[in-house]
């Protein structure tokens, strides 16, 4: 077997929580972008608590059971999104903390916002009607990058945040 019962067991659980939350951003509109957010944490703790693999096997069924289960297949490319920033934000972490480089907080945060923008800009570019379903011109796209940025940095301390202070308990309990 390759995974080890508990390993298997919890990444089942953290599954069905993470399908919860996708379905439930379809159920109540009202809160859909903090539920998707939400749901794309539960892909940073399966990377945190079992490595690169089993963290990117688990974003991967997440989003194909989210394809087949969630009420609203649009909401899926956010998720995608978001967790794809997620699994490469842990990346560029590890690559830091094995490297060993000099002011290693820095390069973190360049290499967050390059890795948000890969994933970000293209989206506003060929697929607007995803994030403004208004008419789009010049001005409001480049309104939606800066604005993006912005959601980015708060995106990235409520991640920090959950990671620290609300998995760091719950993890301490579940042991």
């Amino acid at each position: 077997m390759l995974l080890k019962g508990k390993k298997m067991a919890f990444l089942g659980l953290l599954l069905a929580i993470t399908l919860i939350l996708i379905i439930l951003s379809g159920v109540f509109e009202f809160n859909t972008l903090f539920l998707i957010g939400a749901a794309s944490f539960c892909v940073g703790i399966a990377l945190r608590e079992y490595g690169m693999s089993l963290g990117i096997g688990f974003y991967i069924a997440s989003i194909i059971l989210g394809l087949l289960l969630a009420p609203n297949k649009l909401y899926m490319i956010t998720y995608g999104a978001m967790g794809l920033y997620i699994v490469g934000r842990e990346f560029a972490w590890t690559m830091i903390d094995r490297a060993k480089k000099k002011n290693p907080i820095v390069i973190y945060w360049v290499l967050k916002y390059v890795i948000f923008n890969l994933i970000y800009i293209p989206i506003i570019i060929f697929m607007p009607k995803l994030i403004y379903q208004g008419t789009i011109n010049t001005g409001l796209t480049i309104m939606l990058i800066i604005g993006g940025q912005a959601l980015l940095f708060v995106l990235d301390k409520t991640y920090d945040y959950f990671q620290v202070n609300i998995w760091g308990k719950m993890r301490s309990r579940l042991e």
